[in-house]
């Protein structure tokens, strides 16, 4: 998380509203050899309080899982450059503009009668997002294969105490001197999702 209050300024609804549509990030646990990382996607209740994944089982992290563990979860979306000649005044430095959210808090393995839900549930609002394709479902699996791949993983839950974001979009400048980057950002920015971060320093407050 950048330390800059200013950065800080959606309310824990819009960073739950944007990591629930992302369902997608980097959990972190401390390991004995130091940080463990693993590209997960996960659910997240209505309430922002608990997020379910699932961890293949020979994952570092999920060897840990004798006891809770404490851990992070880091979601990403859209980020670019920003260079200073695009704000139009002088003594200026290049930037980095993004958003990222990070839910922290303890992750628990589940009972593994727990997992073909988790997988049903967890398609099931991808496959939602595809329609009007008909959804894939592990109805479509053949049992042995299901039972077997299932064998491989393990599910978890991360009960969610704390939410926090970084929407770092030019709100330390002035009005003016944020939509003369954010025009720079739509007409040559590179990064992801640049037409994203465009117009959200466009719909940003400044100073």
């Amino acid at each position: 998380m950048h330390p800059n209050p200013v950065y800080h300024d959606a309310d824990r609804a819009k960073n739950l509203a944007f990591a629930r549509d992302r369902s997608f990030g980097v959990l972190a646990a401390n390991g004995p050899d130091g940080p463990m990382l693993s590209h997960v996607p996960f659910l997240l209740n209505d309430s922002g309080d608990v997020a379910e994944l699932h961890l293949v089982r020979s994952n570092p992290i999920a060897r840990e899982l004798n006891q809770p563990i404490a851990v992070k979860i880091a979601i990403s979306s859209g980020d670019t450059y920003i260079s200073p000649d695009w704000y139009g005044i002088d003594d200026q430095v290049p930037t980095w503009n993004y958003v990222a959210v990070h839910m922290t808090g303890m992750l628990e393995r589940r009972p593994q009668e727990e997992l073909l839900d988790l997988l049903d549930r967890q398609s099931a609002l991808f496959e939602n997002r595809l329609l009007p394709k008909v959804p894939w479902t592990t109805a479509k699996m053949q049992d042995e294969t299901m039972q077997k791949l299932m064998r491989m993983i393990v599910p978890c839950r991360m009960k969610v105490t704390g939410i926090d974001g970084t929407w770092k979009l030019g709100q330390n400048k002035t009005d003016t001197v944020r939509l003369s980057a954010a025009e720079g950002v739509a007409s040559h920015g590179f990064g992801v999702e640049t037409d994203l971060i465009a117009a959200l320093m466009r719909n940003a407050t400044g100073r």
